[in-house]
């Protein structure tokens, strides 16, 4: 009976640590708490070529400092672009002109968010204004098939230095003969 109660408990741990795990991990991908009040923002857009799967709520970070967040993505029909509009914090008015927006992956979930960095203008965004400098985020699987891709025509194209090979220039010789 012993080693049943022991089992019973070695299980249960077990299970608590697993839901504790996933409480952790929950709590990492979404977004921080809950917003009951706004705080001071004005809108700024930036245009993408890919966005990946960034999505509403991600956060927009400066220096690693949370400096707004993702309100709404829409899609220009006329250049085939994604349009993320950026609600950034009032507090942050200082961004120069000629700053530029990439998306980058968060964390080993792959969750996306803005990255802004600081240009060297004298003049700020205002609200409605556009980040014109922008890179799109990188697509992992695009990236793979490039490397597999470039890794087969590397191994693939490997010379030989095997002196048996026919030369493409040099009439087969008749059996028995060498040069």
């Amino acid at each position: 009976m012993g080693k049943s109660i022991t089992l019973n408990v070695g299980t249960g741990t077990f299970v608590l640590l697993g839901f504790a795990a996933l409480a952790f991990l929950t709590t990492q991908t979404t977004s921080h708490g809950l917003h009951l009040g706004s705080a001071p923002s004005y809108e700024v857009t930036a245009k993408f070529d890919n966005i990946g799967d960034l999505k509403v709520g991600a956060p927009v970070s400066m220096s690693g400092v949370e400096i707004g967040r993702v309100s709404r993505i829409d899609l220009d029909t006329k250049e085939y672009k994604a349009i993320v509009h950026l609600q950034l914090f009032s507090r942050y008015s200082e961004i120069p002109t000629d700053s530029d927006a990439s998306i980058y992956t968060q964390g080993l979930l792959g969750g996306k968010f803005v990255g802004i960095t600081a240009g060297g203008a004298e003049t700020y965004l205002k609200n409605h204004d556009r980040i014109e400098f922008t890179q799109s985020a990188l697509q992992l699987e695009s990236l793979i098939g490039q490397f597999m891709a470039n890794f087969g025509k590397s191994s693939g194209s490997s010379g030989s230095s095997d002196s048996t090979a026919a030369k493409p220039d040099a009439a087969p010789l008749p059996a028995g003969k060498q040069r």
